[in-house]
């Protein structure tokens, strides 16, 4: 089986799986992220992710991941709801609304590289769901899967940007795909609509200014010079994607397990304002949400109620 036929074999399991696409490229040195990542990290702009400074060789070489790796996978699964949250509600990133992405992603990965074992022989590779020091985006768009936006989240032409992306590093040569152009052009939605300025420059986030950082990330109290700023977001945000024009073409996910509980579509500010932690548990059992744990969730909406 030559490169060109593994290749194939990969991406139609990677499609029966679910995932909406599947790209590939050569395992090497990152060269255009690196001097953008290191530029990014002096001006402070990861904020407190002080884990954003570790391993600096290995978020921009795969081979110094994956001993021997030779091919990056990249993978998009789309989580587009097909209902969202009562108007009349603190808000939930779109990712978050179902099962936590980290394992059902990281399951499906394993069953893509045991079926790469199973068929094409003795292939040694490493699963990534953001766990680990992996330029998501940058491999993605390398791998043809869509360009970088304005607001640093791929994009394509075809269903926009609610998707989440994941890697498969593998030490198996396969036939590599090239990038695709930037569709942004003249438009500046995202910086214009963006609650806490935190797009400063075209492709360029301060993230110790984004909503998600400030109710997800951020450990001690959010700053009071984001009063009034933080748009009802209680758990990330999604205003950067909401406005821009190619989340026209976003088409709902057909993954059961990122559907939300009935309580999340229905609650309205004042069901939140009076959560306690047995609701949630209940509601966000094995979500994405629990990472912020019921005391920082608290914490953003007493911020919120200010």
């Amino acid at each position: 089986m030559n490169a060109i036929e593994r290749t194939h074999l990969i991406k139609t399991e990677a499609k029966r799986l679910g995932f909406l696409s599947c790209g590939i490229s050569k395992a090497e040195f990152l060269e255009e992220e690196a001097p953008r990542l290191e530029k990014w990290l002096k001006q402070d702009m990861h904020g407190e992710m002080q884990y954003m400074e570790n391993h600096f060789d290995k978020r921009l070489d795969p081979t110094k991941l994956v001993e021997g790796s030779k091919s990056v996978i990249s993978l998009l699964l789309n989580y587009f709801p097909s209902e969202t949250q009562n108007p009349d509600s603190y808000k939930i990133s779109k990712y978050a609304y179902g099962t936590d992405y980290h394992f059902v992603i990281k399951d499906k990965l394993k069953d893509l590289l045991r079926f790469i074992q199973e068929e094409i022989g003795e292939v040694h590779g490493r699963a990534f769901v953001d766990s680990a020091p992996v330029l998501d985006k940058a491999w993605a768009a390398k791998s043809g899967l869509g360009w970088i936006g304005k607001h640093s989240n791929l994009l394509t032409q075809q269903v926009g940007s609610f998707y989440f992306i994941a890697e498969l590093i593998v030490d198996l040569e396969l036939e590599y795909d090239t990038p695709v152009t930037d569709h942004c052009g003249t438009c500046t939605a995202c910086i214009d609509a963006c609650p806490t300025e935190a797009i400063v420059a075209p492709y360029v986030v301060d993230g110790s200014k984004c909503i998600s950082y400030l109710t997800i990330e951020l450990k001690n109290e959010i700053p009071n010079e984001f009063q009034g700023k933080l748009d009802e977001w209680m758990f990330g945000c999604d205003v950067c994607q909401d406005v821009c024009p190619w989340n026209r073409f976003s088409k709902p996910h057909n993954e059961p397990l990122f559907h939300p509980k009935p309580e999340l579509l229905s609650f309205t500010q004042k069901d939140w304002e009076e959560i306690t932690e047995d609701v949630f548990r209940k509601v966000f059992k094995k979500s994405a949400v629990k990472r912020t744990k019921y005391a920082g969730l608290k914490r953003n909406i007493d911020f919120l109620k200010k």
